[in-house]
């Protein structure tokens, strides 16, 4: 095991293993506990105690965040001619259909979201297999295959993310940079987190929130008290 570096024992020091904080408590104390030279990401855990591999208790789905990401997300559009100047106007990084997909089979995944519309899906279904693993393949249930286009680019770009548990029953998300206020980080992660319990499975026996932890890149996690958000039992 490596050793631990000055700033990591003075991180671990501020946090007490055994407490549960309170959300804004938590967000302004993961703020001291960052010595990242870089504006580091700000993430939350959240076990559910769901079995992802019942349908029935799949957790997804799509959040706006109020404060957005603070990352810049690059999107690229996959659309016919007639849709290519909403994309434009709406922001799109990169807009086109054949050239793209013929990048994209060469290996090039240089985006973070991919927006089309539904009737250029036949086109991107033998790049599922690039595109899936990277999380990148478009899905109507994320808005990220839809007639809307110029909309669903400008819900990118203003911090709309999807979510989905893993395999362990875990969500990861980032909510943030450290460079924001303890408020702009709370409020994000009070509306993830109401989002999550609203897709609370009607399947679900038990405690559906187990545990949620707050962690900024190569910070210690600090546990937020699950009991204080409704419908986490």
């Amino acid at each position: 095991m490596s050793k631990l570096t000055k700033n990591q024992k003075i991180a671990l020091g501020k946090v007490d293993a055994d407490k549960q904080y309170r959300l804004h408590e938590a967000c302004a104390l993961v703020k001291e506990i960052t010595y990242t030279k870089f504006d580091a990401s700000v993430d939350l855990a959240i076990r559910l105690g769901v079995d992802p591999r019942k349908a029935n208790q799949m957790v997804r789905g799509v959040v706006t965040l109020p404060h957005g990401t603070g990352k810049v997300t690059r999107v690229l559009v996959l659309c016919t001619p007639d849709k290519e100047n909403e994309a434009r106007e709406a922001g799109a990084d990169y807009v086109g259909l054949d050239e793209y997909i013929e990048k994209i089979k060469g290996g090039w995944t240089d985006v973070d979201v991919i927006i089309c519309t539904p009737s250029v899906m036949a086109k991107i279904g033998p790049i599922g297999r690039i595109l899936g693993p990277r999380g990148l393949m478009p899905n109507p249930k994320t808005g990220t295959v839809t007639m809307e286009i110029g909309k669903a680019v400008k819900e990118v770009k203003a911090g709309k993310i999807d979510f989905k548990v893993d395999k362990t029953g875990i969500i990861h998300a980032s909510i943030g940079k450290v460079s924001f206020n303890a408020d702009q980080l709370a409020e994000n992660a009070q509306e993830l987190l109401n989002t999550v319990i609203k897709l609370k499975p009607q399947a679900l026996k038990g405690t559906y929130v187990k545990s949620i932890y707050l962690s900024s890149t190569m910070s210690p996690g600090i546990c937020i008290d699950s009991k204080t958000f409704s419908a986490a039992e």
